[in-house]
């Protein structure tokens, strides 16, 4: 049988925009200025669209939500995604 355990709760960050050269400072900085440091990054362009992925190990879900409404803010973000991964121990 599997247990659900909340120590191994990873929230994972979405996020699709213009390419432009503000836009990833301007992601990051939301998770810098709260003194976090994302456990997963990858930033991807193709074309004039840009894809971000941010993985945070632990993070309570209430803040994650509030960063994500945040990123949603920005001028050249088109979407952001916010979800959660929990894993099961074994018993």
């Amino acid at each position: 049988m599997s247990v659900l355990t909340s120590e191994k709760a990873t929230v994972c960050f979405s996020v699709t925009a213009e390419a432009g050269p503000s836009v990833l400072p301007r992601v990051l900085d939301y998770f810098s200025k709260r003194g976090l440091v994302p456990d997963f990054f990858e930033a991807t362009r193709s074309g004039d669209a840009l894809s971000v992925e941010l993985h945070m190990i632990d993070m309570e879900l209430e803040l994650a939500r509030y960063i994500g409404r945040c990123l949603d803010r920005i001028f050249e973000v088109d979407r952001v995604q916010v979800s959660e991964k929990r894993y099961a121990d074994a018993a």
